[in-house]
């Protein structure tokens, strides 16, 4: 039996509420600015565009949670505070924020229609589908075979230090790769020492490249969105942490010749 949102939420004066149904905007993932920066996360509810989309009091907000399909985690409910030129200023209210990041709502609502809508003509329709007992802090780790993620998703990843995945790439050495979805550019890293790829990839983060001599003349141009747009990671190989450096050092070049990165890539050496 479906239970109703408004079973669990009470809504007073429904008409001073705008819903936000919070997408890819082309450059980011909702979903990822949540968990890494909830200040972040405040700005997209402030965004004002050329028709002032939140043109009500306050905003019931609503996160598309990209791992199943129709449903929308709850953002919280802002309101707006003061409205410039360019952006309006919202707060954060109080109103049911036990549930933000908990709540998981099932709607198959306006797809790529629009995201700002009237709340009265959508709030009806919108079901339970889950109620998580700690808020959304990102992906569990999926496997070192599994490894395919964005630079974006890796950032709330590591910004938040997720145990599972830190206790998983710290204790190994490997070969990693970073492919460039805007051209097909490789770049074939390694990871040995006593660092682990946990460090690695942190320096990653922390740079946006790294301090690969290619990477850095893009980032230093295009700034850390260009790799949130267009870096994605992965484990070629993972070793124990007592393998000897050396043999690392060897399937690094290995991969290089194999991918031909050097030629067609973003390796120089």
């Amino acid at each position: 039996m479906e239970i109703k949102i408004g079973s669990l939420i009470d809504i007073e004066s429904i008409k001073d509420y705008k819903i936000h149904f919070a997408v890819w905007n082309g450059h980011e993932d909702p979903l990822d600015v949540f968990v890494r920066d909830r200040e972040e996360w405040k700005g997209w509810n402030g965004w004002k565009g050329g028709r002032d989309d939140f043109s009500r009091r306050y905003i019931f907000s609503l996160i598309r949670y990209r791992h199943r399909p129709g449903t929308w985690l709850f953002g919280g409910m802002f309101e707006v505070i003061e409205r410039l030129p360019n952006k309006n200023i919202v707060a954060l209210t109080d109103k049911y924020s036990s549930y933000i990041g908990r709540l998981l709502i099932e709607y198959h609502g306006p797809g790529s229609r629009g995201r700002a809508f009237y709340l009265e003509k959508h709030f009806d329709s919108l079901v339970l589908s889950q109620i998580f007992e700690k808020p959304y802090t990102g992906e569990a780790f999926c496997g070192y075979e599994n490894i395919e993620h964005s630079f974006s998703v890796l950032e709330s990843i590591f910004v938040q230090k997720k145990p599972d995945w830190k206790s998983a790439l710290e204790n190994v050495k490997g070969v990693y790769l970073i492919a460039d979805k805007s051209n097909g550019k490789k770049y074939v890293g390694s990871a040995y020492g006593d660092s682990g790829i946990w460090s690695r990839w942190s320096c990653y983060i922390g740079t946006g490249h790294g301090w690969n001599d290619e990477l850095t003349k893009i980032i230093k141009i295009e700034g850390k969105d260009y790799a949130r747009r267009n870096f994605q990671f992965s484990l070629l190989e993972y070793r124990s942490m007592k393998t000897d450096d050396k043999v690392i050092i060897d399937r690094e070049q290995y991969w290089k010749r194999t991918l031909l990165s050097g030629s067609f890539g973003y390796n120089l050496n």
